[in-house]
């Protein structure tokens, strides 16, 4: 699909179908759009909004066909909300449930009017990234896809000269769409598929392709080195691990000494090892690697639009199996950092893989980092699906990253990680325990790993509850959502 932006009068625009913002009526702006459409309906409008047919609810459409003084074929009304509550993230989704709509209904060329005033530098690429989340879809495995009419091209015309800031903004979005839905292929395919070196594979072409540093660590190094942390969940399966080391770098040196590391959790699939889950789901883990593939993704991202500090991506990659020479119940690691942990749960491997990780990081000079994991079903008790947990060490550097959060519109919750919790990881046998007990656990997980980020400004972001969607949305098919990768290259080109 191709995703323009043009500057032309929207009555002229020569398309299937012409998108009009429509906003409820308390406070409803008196956009041009809008107004245009108005006064093209010869009275259907103010008849149609008095009915309550169209009240300009969020994700409703209305449509007008053949709208007299318009070169469209046809008009739709796209329900925004209150115009109060109209952000950019409202637009990304309001673009791609109107996209979603439109394929279904056999429409090829989608046009978007916008107009003051919300030509700006985030809305512009809003709708850009909308384009894409909504045209993404979840079938390239069947044989015979579902039936629909495939978007040939989505149009933004703005109702003014786009100066470079905005024809910056909208490439912009192009990218962060583009580099969501390559998050979002990763985490949508099986685990037969996507084992660890295959991801790792994945990566080294993107990383080449966009000019990043690749290194990817072997079991052999990593023996070498001493990440027993992470060997220990690998070492029943098949499947070798490894550990994807990504890196950008300024082309300009920067008068800050900061280095941000990214650091994702990939278990191409996790059967829970010998404390195996339930058979009843047990097909979704092979979105366990969602934390991995979100930087990944990050990473295609930060290549293209040229932050000013250097950012490292570590995305330790495993498979979680139940082979005959898995780790057991009550085994006791050593993990990189010369720690030792008695692994009382083998389903608690997110964790495992992931200090390693951290303590390498940290080896090699980064000053902040933050982890994304799909890391246990008690954030999902605790948040539902719609917040990441968000535990940090440094509130400076948590707020950094929620402010990145909110501008891309991704929900995420400060959740506590008070010392009093180190009491539930004590084990009479090792330094630590890798669980906690009942109570508390996504809290107990994110204290597992300040462990190992010490003094290292960090946040941890687990994301089981947001990286997939159980449901189909309006804006967004069931499967992978492409949670954190917009926070990360935000957080990263904001610096």
């Amino acid at each position: 699909m191709r995703v323009i932006c043009k500057n032309q009068d929207f009555h002229t625009v020569e398309t299937g179908t012409l998108l009009v913002l429509q906003f409820e009526a308390e406070g409803r702006p008196q956009t041009a759009s809008y107004e245009a459409v108005r006064a093209a309906s010869n009275g259907w409008l103010d008849e149609v909004e008095s009915s309550g047919e169209a009240k300009g609810r969020v994700y409703e459409t209305t449509v007008l066909h053949r709208p007299a003084g318009f070169a469209a074929k046809r008009l739709v009304l796209a329900g925004a909300g209150p115009a109060a509550k109209f952000t950019p993230a409202v637009l990304r989704r309001v673009i791609a449930a109107a996209l979603r709509k439109a394929k279904a209904n056999g429409v090829s060329i989608l046009t978007l009017a916008l107009d003051e005033p919300y030509v700006t530098d985030d809305f512009v690429s809003a709708a850009a990234e909308g384009a894409h989340l909504g045209n993404y879809e979840v079938d390239r495995h069947k044989s015979k896809p579902d039936e629909r009419t495939e978007i040939e091209e989505f149009q933004l015309v703005v109702l003014k000269v786009p100066d470079l800031q905005l024809t910056n903004s909208f490439v912009r979005g192009n990218i962060l769409g583009e580099s969501q839905n390559f998050t979002r292929d990763l985490v949508n395919e099986p685990g037969n598929l996507l084992t660890p070196l295959v991801l790792a594979e994945r990566a080294r072409t993107m990383a080449h392709a966009e000019g990043l540093e690749c290194e990817i660590l072997d079991r052999d190094r990593m023996t070498q080195l001493g990440m027993g942390s992470l060997l220990g969940v690998a070492q029943g399966s098949a499947n070798p691990p490894c550990l994807i080391v990504l890196r950008y770098k300024p082309s300009q040196p920067s008068e800050s000494k900061d280095h941000l590391a990214l650091i994702g959790k990939a278990v191409t699939f996790d059967t829970g090892g010998i404390s195996i889950k339930p058979a009843d789901g047990m097909e979704k883990m092979k979105y366990d690697m969602a934390g991995g593939a979100a930087v990944l993704g990050a990473m295609r991202a930060i290549a293209r639009l040229y932050p000013s500090i250097p950012v490292t991506a570590y995305v330790p990659a495993v498979e979680n199996a139940c082979g005959g020479n898995a780790q057991r119940p009550g085994d006791i690691v050593t993990s990189l950092s010369g720690r030792t942990i008695e692994v009382l749960n083998t389903d608690a491997e997110g964790r495992l893989i992931l200090v390693d990780a951290i303590e390498y990081a940290k080896r090699e000079g980064v000053t902040h980092m933050v982890d994304a994991a799909t890391l246990t079903g008690a954030i999902v008790v605790a948040l539902g699906h719609i917040h990441v947990g968000a535990f940090s060490n440094d509130d400076a550097f948590l707020t950094k990253l929620l402010n990145a959060a909110k501008i891309q519109g991704e929900n995420m919750w400060h959740m506590p990680l008070d010392d009093e919790y180190r009491d539930y990881l004590k084990s009479p046998f090792a330094d630590i325990g890798n669980i906690g007990g009942r109570w508390g656990g996504a809290v107990t997980a994110a204290y597992f790993l300040k462990e190992w980020a010490g003094d290292t400004p960090w946040v941890h972001l687990d994301i089981a509850g947001t990286a997939w969607l159980e449901e189909a949305k309006p804006y967004m098919p069931k499967g992978p959502s492409g949670v954190c990768v917009r926070t990360f290259v935000e957080l990263a080109i904001s610096w």
